[in-house]
């Protein structure tokens, strides 16, 4: 297993470092801080994701065909890992990253040549309609119908925790399309217009208390909406295939750069409060907790790592990923808990008007305190999102212990 990075590696290392204190401007950097989920304003995003379109960087994984970069296994790692450990403003995944690859592995080439360059440039926002009421972790008992009417379909039914759909110009949605036979064979997979007639979206304010229309998520309604059967991707029916398909780009991610990132953060908190008369980062119980973390947080790098050497190697890492996604989302939750520890009294205080975005108002307490509760609270979902870290257990169990 070779862990080390080449000095062409370090190189490009250092570039994305430059890149990021040169883009990732003061204003970028102000809001995100503010942010309790990591979305700001649309502009703002869109922005920020055309500056990494302009660098050629928008898509690390896309193929060159399609406008990837070409990189390296490892060099997708040190730019995630980077802008991780920077706590850039992320670009949002539903199109770069999820249905992108769809459309490249079972799209039509007029669905490509439609839909892949204004993902690429950012000129589309997409979201994804998976999830219903009653159909979360059993997504095989959606509801959501797609009755077929001449060379369209008539679309009924709601999808639920859909993030950012009140910004959303299209949609990604399993439909049901059929009734016969197991339930994953009458599924579908719809590209749909959220400009639609017919389509409603209602705000769902979380515990974080982000209100409309910043909030994260939504629930979008279907009532009678017509939709080209030319979007659909893949066979009618076959949409389970789809989905399964997608759903291995939504379960990769890297975790060890936004873990140091978060720790290191919280460490220069912890050296400018103060408890007991002195600074929070000499108090022995404090300290621990800190260092405890970053040692696991070393943990999951190195695991991040050893799997980037398999794959570098042409190897299959199969349910390396499970361990990946329980440790680093769990870590996550930890990291949000160890903020709110440090921020102490001062999480407490809850006022919206200070998060807003150009606000004058001074915050009750420092600036690194006003998003702690509100992050802590967010990061409730990271153990459940993605496949939650129950099943990945299982999958664990049986396919590295034998259990």
């Amino acid at each position: 297993m070779e862990i080390d990075y080449t000095a062409e590696e370090l190189a490009f290392r250092d570039e994305v470092r430059a890149f990021i204190n040169d883009k990732h401007t003061a204003e970028i950097r102000a809001k995100t801080a503010k942010s309790m989920t990591g979305y700001i304003h649309k502009e703002d995003h869109v922005a920020w994701q055309k500056e990494l379109y302009k660098k050629g960087w928008i898509a690390p994984n896309w193929p060159v065909e399609h406008g990837g970069p070409g990189w390296s296994t490892t060099q997708k790692y040190i730019y995630d890992t980077e802008m991780l450990r920077a706590g850039t403003l992320r670009p949002l995944a539903f199109g770069l990253k999820m249905v992108a690859p769809v459309l490249m592995e079972f799209g039509t080439e007029e669905q490509k040549q439609k839909y892949l360059p204004d993902i690429l440039q950012t000129n589309v926002w997409w979201c994804q309609g998976y999830s219903e009421p009653g159909s979360g972790s059993d997504l095989a008992s959606l509801q959501c119908r797609a009755i077929p009417d001449g060379d369209d379909y008539i679309v009924n039914g709601s999808k639920i925790w859909t993030t950012q759909a009140q910004k959303a110009d299209m949609i990604f949605c399993l439909v049901r399309t059929s009734t016969e036979g197991k339930r994953q064979e009458g599924i579908s997979f719809l590209l749909i217009d959220m400009e639609t007639p017919g389509i409603t979206v209602e705000p769902i304010v979380l515990v974080d208390q982000t209100p409309a229309p910043e909030q994260e998520v939504n629930q979008v309604f279907f009532s009678d909406v017509r939709v080209p059967q030319a979007n659909r991707v893949g066979k009618e029916n076959d949409g389970w295939t789809v989905a399964k398909y997608l759903l291995e780009f939504e379960r990769g991610n890297a975790y060890a750069g936004g873990l140091h990132g978060g720790l290191a953060r919280i460490r220069t908190i912890a050296e400018l409060e103060r408890t007991d008369g002195g600074r929070l980062i000499d108090d022995p119980a404090f300290s621990a907790k800190l260092a405890a973390l970053e040692v696991q947080a070393t943990a999951v790098e190195f695991t991040e790592l050893r799997t980037l050497s398999a794959l570098s190697a042409g190897q299959r890492v199969g349910a390396s990923s499970s361990i990946l996604k329980c440790q680093g989302s769990s870590m996550t939750q930890e990291v949000g808990e160890l903020a709110v520890e440090a921020a102490a009294y001062y999480a407490n205080p809850f006022d919206q008007s200070v998060l807003d975005y150009g606000a004058n108002i001074p915050p009750i307490g420092p600036d690194y305190t006003m998003a702690a509760a509100g992050r802590y609270f967010n990061q409730r979902k990271a153990t459940i999102y993605g496949g939650s870290n129950e099943v990945q257990h299982e999958i664990v169990a049986k396919h590295i212990l034998g259990m």
